[in-house]
């Protein structure tokens, strides 16, 4: 029919929080060597401040409370300062999946379209881990540069001299084969084992893999595997920036970030 988008579903963002946009925000672009291309002023209705960077045909963003009483500051709390805050979805139809959802068990918390941006979000409870989105930009279909939660201009930003994508992000769960199924039914998609025997939802962009979390830890998105060109000059500015790197990664904004080399 004409008008309706093909069918697609792309992994196309992560979101996470800090108590306070900076120095993360500065600090993450000099130890990436990635560029800030977009500030959405709309998300301080939310009491909220964010930036979001290009990696790849990914983005990474960092939101932040500007005020008490926010969902992503009851985040903070909840997860003691570890753990991502939202896995993203560019889609066909986002509200024929929520529907699906709906039909599992898994609600919808926000449902809204502002211009050529539809985006229905899913509640964690019920996801585990970390909130679920999927969004569509009109046009999205066709051009996948169109796509509004990065800005109209992202491809300017585009970075690649010394971070080149996201390779995973790491989901941390006592049951990572249950949460591995559960997500899958979420997304529409199989699971499959990944290269480590770990559960993982397989997409074009980046793999999303369950791990088993350490002992008494929340069920959270607790790291990023990131293709860099040298990992060791990534953790070297890391440690420059203040953060202490361990067993190959370092944290910030609630995850540890791992570079691993790019391929």
């Amino acid at each position: 029919m004409s008008g309706v988008p093909a069918p697609y579903l792309r992994f196309r963002q992560v979101a996470l929080v800090a108590p306070a946009l900076e120095p993360v925000a500065s600090d993450l672009s000099y130890i990436l060597g990635i560029e800030i291309c977009f500030r959405d002023t709309a998300v301080a209705k939310y009491g909220l401040e964010n930036a979001l960077w290009s990696i790849g045909d990914m983005f990474l963003e960092i939101v932040a409370p500007t005020q008490a009483e926010t969902a992503a500051g009851r985040y903070l709390a909840r997860s003691r300062g570890h753990g991502g805050y939202m896995a993203i979805f560019d889609c066909d139809d986002p509200h024929a999946r929520g529907a699906a959802c709906a039909a599992i068990g898994v609600h919808t918390i926000v449902d809204h379209t502002h211009g050529a941006y539809t985006g229905v979000q899913l509640h964690p409870r019920d996801c585990h881990a970390a909130m679920i989105e999927f969004n569509h930009t009109a046009g999205g279909d066709i051009d996948h540069a169109l796509y509004a939660p990065a800005g109209p201009d992202w491809r300017r930003h585009v970075r690649n001299d010394q971070t080149r994508r996201i390779r995973a992000i790491e989901v941390e769960t006592p049951t990572p084969l249950e949460l591995a199924a559960h997500w899958g039914k979420i997304v529409q998609r199989r699971i499959e084992a990944d290269a480590d025997g770990e559960p993982a939802l397989r997409f074009t962009e980046a793999d999303i893999r369950f791990v088993r979390a350490p002992d008494d830890s929340p069920e959270c998105i607790g790291a990023l595997a990131l293709d860099c060109v040298d990992p060791d000059a990534t953790l070297a500015r890391a440690r420059a920036r203040g953060y202490q790197p361990f067993a190959g990664a370092f944290h910030i904004a609630g995850v540890h970030v791992r570079p691993v080399a790019a391929r």
